[in-house]
């Protein structure tokens, strides 16, 4: 991080649970290749968000799409030696993470009940159409807001990591 750099907060989204299991169990973050722009602009001690779509787990009509984690960037990001696949995608840009917190697997601030009172959705009624990339950065209100909602349901990495891995069996 820069001296001129303050850090950003971002929300990583993802949307299936096997890079889930991925990014909690390796604290780290992969981006898909053509998504670069997007992914420099994070910087090492930026503040992510982890963000799981309701179609993450595979049944979207039981889930909903939560904030269920608090992390910081711990690198820059840069290109990976080796990239990371997925089905057929290929990730090619990454960064590491340290997790400060998850919220119990199943809980977590659903995102759709604060689209009116976030900045980062101009228009309420098209949210999820920003929500079809990697990363969405947060507006310095947007992600206090959605700190202060997330924190109470924090509970140490360690704690609650084994039941987010125990979904991917």
């Amino acid at each position: 991080m820069t001296p001129s750099h303050a850090p950003a907060a971002h929300l990583l989204i993802i949307s299936d649970r096997e890079p889930l299991a991925w990014v909690l169990e390796n604290q780290r973050m992969a981006f898909p290749a053509g998504r670069t722009r997007t992914s420099l602009s994070m910087n090492k001690g930026d503040e992510v968000l982890l963000y799981t779509t309701r179609g993450c787990f595979g049944n979207p009509t039981r889930d909903l799409g939560r904030i269920i984690g608090l992390a910081t960037l711990t690198t820059e990001v840069s290109t990976l030696d080796e990239p990371v696949t997925f089905g057929e995608r290929r990730f090619t840009e990454g960064c590491r993470l340290r997790i400060h917190g998850l919220a119990p697997f199943r809980e977590g601030v659903v995102l759709r009940d604060m689209v009116n009172d976030l900045q980062v959705f101009p228009d309420p009624r098209s949210w999820s159409v920003r929500m079809r990339r990697a990363s969405l950065r947060l507006p310095e209100p947007d992600a206090a807001l959605v700190k202060r909602e997330l924190q109470p349901l924090l509970k140490p990495y360690g704690e609650v990591v084994g039941d987010y891995a125990l979904q991917n069996r």
